[in-house]
């Protein structure tokens, strides 16, 4: 299947670095400072797929000293504009030899495996990733539920793509972010948690523990689904001994 990373562009990168926590997307991370609370005792952390440094700049609000790692030269450029000071770096053809192995303490990736087709390129990215840390680190994974393509959010919207109910594993979907000015469709790839418990043994991790974040009907946001159907899944997760 061909898959192009919509990312990979400079008028995306441009709409997207001006992205915040609003709506949807609120409830996407207001659970993980109490997971990382919770499961990470070290600071050092990793955000992968870190785009243009909005989850990289939250693990640091939260005390991570944080690298922030993409495959898009345009992402990077757009986060390094914005957080000058901060540790931003192209990463290419899943490698990471520029970053030290068994060193962090977590490794934090907020959808980017949305962005990445074939079992087998997850499985070795996973195991990549799983080298930077040691047996007593955690990775976390906040990535998109299958429900996020067929219903409407206060965030997203997909009633353009009805095909989306139609989709299998590993097939191609699309979304529109209506938080960003850039409204061009974003296409993904829908996975479903049969394939990320899959992904997990394959790539010799343990999963601990499993969030499905509900919104709540007191928070200052006007819902759609969110409080019925939860959009996000957050896996955390560690290396077998």
């Amino acid at each position: 299947m061909e898959f192009n990373n919509v990312y990979e562009n400079a008028k995306r990168a441009e709409s997207y670095s001006k992205l915040q926590f609003p709506g949807t997307y609120y409830l996407a991370y207001r659970d993980i400072p109490g997971l990382l609370l919770k499961h990470v005792k070290g600071r050092k952390a990793i955000d992968f797929g870190c785009g243009t440094g909005r989850s990289t700049r939250f693990l640091q609000k939260y005390g991570f000293d944080t690298i922030g790692i993409d495959i898009s030269e345009e992402m990077i450029t757009k986060a390094k504009e914005i957080d000058p000071i901060g540790d931003y770096r192209l990463i290419k053809n899943n490698n990471f030899e520029q970053l030290e192995k068994n060193y962090f303490d977590l490794v934090f990736s907020g959808f980017a495996f949305d962005n990445i087709p074939n079992t087998a390129n997850r499985i070795q990215i996973l195991k990549e990733l799983g080298s930077l840390i040691n047996n007593n680190s955690r990775i976390v994974l906040l990535e998109s539920t299958p429900e996020i393509y067929i219903y409407e959010w206060l965030s997203f919207s997909t009633k353009n793509f009805p095909e989306n109910r139609k989709a299998k594993s590993g097939d191609k979907v699309k979304i529109v972010m209506t938080d960003v000015e850039d409204k061009r469709p974003v296409e993904d790839i829908i996975w479903f948690d049969e394939d990320y418990l899959d992904l997990f043994s394959k790539s010799d991790m343990l999963l601990i523990d499993t969030r499905k974040p509900l919104a709540k009907p007191e928070e200052p946001y006007q819902w759609i689904n969110e409080t019925k159907i939860a959009p996000w899944v957050i896996y955390v997760f560690k290396k077998l001994s």
